[in-house]
């Protein structure tokens, strides 16, 4: 089951324009957290003039209902622990997101390598589970293919290879 928004319609003729924005900007709010350039991208989906958008995403800014650093340390709160992504993915994801550079560091300034290893040991002990009638070669590439998609490094995947290897026959 997807989640699914609520639909921002289109905005009526005479609405004012400060109102229509804020409301567009609010229903995204309500069905998750968002940053501030998801939330203009969808007021400029939306044509409501950039002056007018960037007055209410400053105003909600001030307010604290637009804040890319607590969304950035919470996306990557979750996104590791659930998804077991490295640091390199989850920087890719608040990129595209459009979180300040600044931000991501900061909030990927949480994630140790003990951190990012860890991700690497939970997500290979879940899929190696669904692969114990393969072969121990094909076993080993396939799970090296799952933990560098997800954006772990070399020395991750050798280490993790060799841990499953030496303690579970990977």
């Amino acid at each position: 089951m997807g989640t699914s928004e609520p639909d921002d319609g289109p905005p009526e003729p005479d609405a004012d324009p400060v109102g229509t924005a804020r409301t567009i900007a609010l229903r995204k709010l309500t069905a998750s957290a968002r940053t501030r350039h998801e939330l203009d991208e969808a007021l400029q989906k939306k044509n409501v003039p950039d002056e007018i958008a960037a007055a209410v995403l400053d105003r909600l800014e001030d307010v604290g209902l637009i804040d890319d650093g607590a969304f950035a340390q919470s996306w990557v709160e979750s996104r590791q622990q659930r998804r077991h992504l490295s640091r390199s993915a989850l920087r890719r994801e608040l990129q595209t997101k459009g979180v300040d550079r600044e931000q991501v560091e900061a909030a990927l300034a949480s994630v140790d390598s003990e951190d990012e290893l860890t991700a690497a040991r939970t997500l290979a002990a879940k899929k190696v589970s669904s692969m114990h009638g393969l072969d121990r070669v094909v076993r080993e590439r396939r799970l090296a293919g799952v933990l560098a998609r997800r954006g772990f490094g070399s020395g991750i995947v050798t280490t993790v290879l060799g841990e499953l290897r030496d303690g579970q026959g990977a």
